[in-house]
């Protein structure tokens, strides 16, 4: 189709731009209307597919026949304009509220609106400075990886000595509904009070409970609706009948060979060392990766990032999620309830990614103007050939027909604006997982202190209220 179309400057992340069409096209597609209309009725006194414009013009109104016309020819017309703008729409492209109609003979021209994302700017240009974990296994990773083995052959046994339930107990009880709390009914119901399945107001009121003990606990969930909040009271009744803890086996050489075939504990450690580090060859450039664009996003100077695309971005990310699902045989009322997951609290978790992913997307879009990558026909046949695609041409051409392919060169773009960041980031080395548990111990001692302190402030009490009698 022989098209002009230029572009005006952006507005409120809105793209105006005047459309020209060829008076040819525009016969052209006046002429196969006619055609697709008698082919597809039966006029009496004519044969299917030859019935003369005239008598079309009477029976369905010459008006209606060019307004047919004119959305196919702006249909037709669309990708093409997208290709030469090279422009990702982010909603429906606009022809106007009523665009004229097109008439034999003469030119169609008119004035186009598409929504586009914003063009962001970012605080700085420079290739952002990443923390990464060392591609050789560190003692600290080894470790964590044979925890994590060793806790497949924990046992769970009642404790020993005469205290109250503590975090992380595991805890087994005659549970009875005394308002609102039938979900929690039975019979030496097992529960583990590190679950984040319970209220944290059901889990406190179970500290401190001894074997024998028998209490009511109350708490309360609030429901958001439209009309709304509903709060709800729950009581249960709750006999305590043990308290147990998970036990972890001694890791000894014995061990080792009786449950994962290696003769001793060194064997054990170097084969895990070896599968570390294996894996880290795959998953640290992706990482690599993953956390520059997330430094990158943090750039971004506008917020909030515009609706409109992050509902484009929002419904991406919920087909590809809806498309594993199926794969896996699974529906998404499955999943949520598998997970305890609310829809509400599903889509508040979707549209918080999607938010990120599009502030990440303008980011990368910014750097890559900024760099002026620009994209050859070797970038998007290579392209191509990635994906796996058997004929290169037809993809592209089938590509372009459907206006796909100014997605195409926005993605490359992004990839070298990516791979320039890779090339030229500085990157900080950190056993990570060591740091982590250094901090995890850290808390942990002033947590301790913490609850002494608060011992000997308790103990401290009755003293000095004798002092002032």
């Amino acid at each position: 189709m022989k098209i002009t179309v230029t572009a005006d400057e952006r507005k409120d992340n809105e793209l105006s731009a005047q459309l020209t069409i060829s008076k040819e096209d525009v016969n052209k597609a006046i002429k196969d209307t006619y055609r697709t209309i008698a082919n597809r009725y039966n006029f009496k006194g004519f044969r299917r597919g030859h019935t003369p414009r005239p008598v079309i013009d009477s029976l369905i109104g010459r008006d209606a026949v060019l307004a047919d016309a004119t959305n196919q020819l702006l249909n037709d017309v669309e990708p093409q304009m997208l290709n030469e703008l090279d422009i990702v729409p982010v909603e429906q492209v606009s022809f106007g509220k009523d665009p004229k109609i097109a008439k034999e003979g003469e030119e169609y021209d008119c004035t186009v609106a598409i929504p586009v994302r914003p063009e962001v700017e970012l605080d700085s240009y420079d290739a952002p400075s990443i923390q990464m974990p060392p591609e050789e296994a560190t003692e600290a990773e080894i470790d964590q990886q044979l925890d994590q083995l060793m806790s497949y052959h924990e046992t769970v046994e009642s404790i020993k000595e005469d205290r109250g339930v503590q975090k992380g107990d595991i805890i087994a009880a005659d549970i009875t509904d005394k308002e609102n709390a039938s979900d929690l009914v039975g019979k030496g119901k097992i529960l583990n009070t590190d679950s984040s399945t319970y209220s944290s107001d059901f889990i406190d009121g179970l500290m401190g409970m001894k074997k024998g003990d028998t209490k009511d606990i109350s708490w309360t969930t609030t429901e958001k609706k439209e009309d709304g909040d509903v709060v709800t009271k729950h009581t249960a009744t709750v006999k305590l009948t043990d308290i147990r803890e998970q036990v972890t086996p001694e890791l000894t050489d014995e061990f080792s060979k009786k449950n994962f075939g290696f003769d001793t504990i060194k064997e054990l450690r170097d084969a895990v060392k070896d599968d570390i580090e294996s894996d880290k060859k795959t998953s640290l450039p992706s990482l690599k990766e993953d956390r520059l664009v997330e430094k990158l996003g943090e750039r971004v100077k506008l917020d909030p990032i515009p609706e409109n695309y992050v509902n484009q971005v929002l419904n991406e990310i919920a087909q590809q999620f809806l498309t594993q699902l199926q794969r896996q045989g699974l529906t998404l009322d499955i999943y949520l309830k598998a997970r305890g997951i609310s829809s509400d609290e599903f889509m508040k978790d979707l549209r918080e990614q999607a938010d990120e992913r599009a502030r990440q997307s303008l980011a990368l879009d910014a750097l890559a103007k900024h760099l002026n990558e620009d994209v050859t026909e070797d970038d998007i046949e290579d392209e191509f050939k990635r994906s796996g695609a058997q004929d290169i041409k037809a993809q592209i051409k089938t590509f372009t027909d459907n206006g796909q392919m100014p997605a195409i060169r926005e993605s490359i773009r992004r990839e070298k604006a990516l791979k320039w960041m890779v090339d030229n980031a500085e990157v900080n080395i950190v056993d990570e997982i060591a740091e982590k548990d250094k901090k995890d111990d850290d808390d942990s001692d002033k947590a301790d202190d913490s609850d002494k302190a608060d011992e000997k402030a308790e103990d401290a009490k009755p003293a000095d209220e004798d002092d002032n009698k």
